[in-house]
């Protein structure tokens, strides 16, 4: 079985839920022209001034996905997160 890896873009001040609500648009959108087998994404309000918009994906997938959208950070991802 694949590990599953959650790559996380980072947005920090006060528009930071808005643009990561909208970036979360854009990651669906790769997800589909690529044909990607996942298609977990979400965003994430972490106070008034950072938010996070996310995507996970196959291990297999990860370093393409990586170097054509480069996330800020990655973590493995587990069904509980």
């Amino acid at each position: 079985m694949s590990r599953k890896i959650k790559l996380i873009w980072d947005f920090r001040g006060p528009a930071s839920a808005k643009t990561a609500e909208h970036h979360e648009i854009h990651l669906k959108e790769y997800i589909l022209s690529e044909k990607l087998p996942l298609n977990i994404t979400g965003h994430e309000t972490y106070g008034e001034m950072h938010a996070v918009a996310f995507m996970v994906v196959n291990d297999d997938f990860m370093i393409a996905v990586r170097d054509a959208l480069k996330p800020h950070r990655g973590e493995l991802f587990s069904e509980q997160n």
